[in-house]
């Protein structure tokens, strides 16, 4: 897999993420470890894209 076809899957992937998290913030009730999770593995997300982009 090149370096541009794994960024594009990991900015996939990070938007994914992104609109499951505003969804879990609107929908009453939801688990707050749940999305403390996802706002983390979110946060890797954009950390990876940013190391490699500027590699």
């Amino acid at each position: 897999m090149s370096l541009t076809s794994h960024l594009q899957e990991l900015r996939r992937k990070h938007e994914a993420l992104s609109e499951k998290v505003e969804e879990a913030q609107r929908a009453p009730g939801f688990d707050d470890l749940a999305l403390a999770e996802m706002k983390k593995q979110k946060l890797r997300l954009k950390e990876e894209i940013s190391r490699l982009s500027a590699s």
